[in-house]
């Protein structure tokens, strides 16, 4: 039987250490791994968990090894954080499910990803990154703007003020946000139009589109934007809905375009808004996507397309079993 290693960042671990619900607010819930142990157990693996990357370490100290490892961890520092468990991994020759530590580390610059994309030909909203207060005056776009953490995630850093509409308002946000999360702000041109959320499976060629969801804000959420507030309370805040016809159509070829060119393995998310005149923009990409069975949007996506928790997670191991070396 394949025995599979299971690691991650538990949030009730770091907070128990004392580290703030901003600080821990990409980590697992117990939930989480409970759900991906017991699925991968059903689709006859064989499980154990490891946990987070100091975990790994001393277990690979020990000598333990896995056939594969289902890492789902963001890692807590630095700018590569998404990629020190798959790095450690392949210093050590073990496989692992998702995507590679050269992806992790530029797709969490959501700055850098955005050059690369725009330099395929990709369509992203016009950009600029502050990495210091006094980049603040050579910021040229037009208003309004969306400003927010260059390499956060789960809305992280994203409030009501992050659309931004003077120098004024830029000015104000920016050093706080400089401050609170010690790395660069990146600005973009706001898009007013419908956002959407796709969900991939499959690596290169083999990758795939399994649906598309639109998010739709209601009164009771943060105006114009995915905030953290938001995805913490979206049973009261959004509405999800299943996407078809031909926004389902060209938002999957952009997001299947983007998953390739960045390398992207197993499964993932990519985030796209439509700019005023209906045209799909890229707007980040998500290669560790959140996987918890009824609060994650790659699995929500998926069952609204009619695939169950069971079915996605067997897609996304019959993926990474390629890796495995019999």
């Amino acid at each position: 039987m394949t025995k599979i290693g299971i690691t991650y960042d538990l949030r009730s671990e770091y907070l128990k250490m004392g580290f703030s619900e901003d600080e821990t607010a990409e980590f697992d819930q117990e939930g989480t791994i409970v759900a991906i142990e017991n699925t991968l157990q059903e689709l006859n693996f064989e499980t154990e968990r490891i946990g987070h990357l100091k975990q790994l370490v001393a277990r690979l100290a020990n000598g333990d090894r896995w056939d594969l490892v289902f890492n789902i961890s963001e890692g807590l520092y630095g700018n590569g954080r998404e990629a020190q468990v798959p790095a450690l991994l392949d210093a050590y020759r073990i496989p692992y499910v998702f995507s590679s530590p050269l992806v992790l580390a530029l797709t969490l610059d959501k700055g850098i990803t955005k050059r690369v994309v725009r330099d395929a030909g990709i369509t992203t909203p016009d950009f600029f990154v502050i990495n210091k207060e006094s980049d603040i005056p050579n910021m040229k776009l037009s208003y309004p703007v969306f400003v927010k953490p260059v390499a956060e995630g789960t809305g992280k850093g994203i409030d009501g003020k992050s659309v931004v509409r003077s120098p004024k308002e830029l000015a104000e946000i920016c050093p706080t946000l400089l401050s609170k999360y010690k790395q660069p702000v990146l600005v973009e041109t706001f898009l007013p139009g419908r956002e959407f959320t796709v969900g991939i499976v499959g690596t290169g060629d083999s990758a795939k589109a399994i649906g598309t969801m639109e998010i739709i804000l209601n009164k009771k959420a943060e105006k114009d934007v995915y905030s953290y507030i938001n995805k913490e309370h979206w049973e009261s805040r959004v509405e999800y809905k299943t996407t078809l016809g031909s926004d389902k159509e060209v938002c999957e070829q952009l997001a299947l375009d983007a998953y390739r060119l960045l390398g992207c393995e197993d499964a993932g998310r990519v985030d796209v808004r439509m700019d005023e005149d209906g045209n799909p923009n890229f707007l980040e990409i998500n290669p560790l996507a959140g996987i918890h069975p009824s609060h994650s949007d790659l699995p929500m996506l998926s069952r609204m397309n009619g695939i169950s928790y069971d079915s996605l997670m067997k897609m996304i191991m019959d993926s990474a079993m390629q890796k495995v070396v019999s």
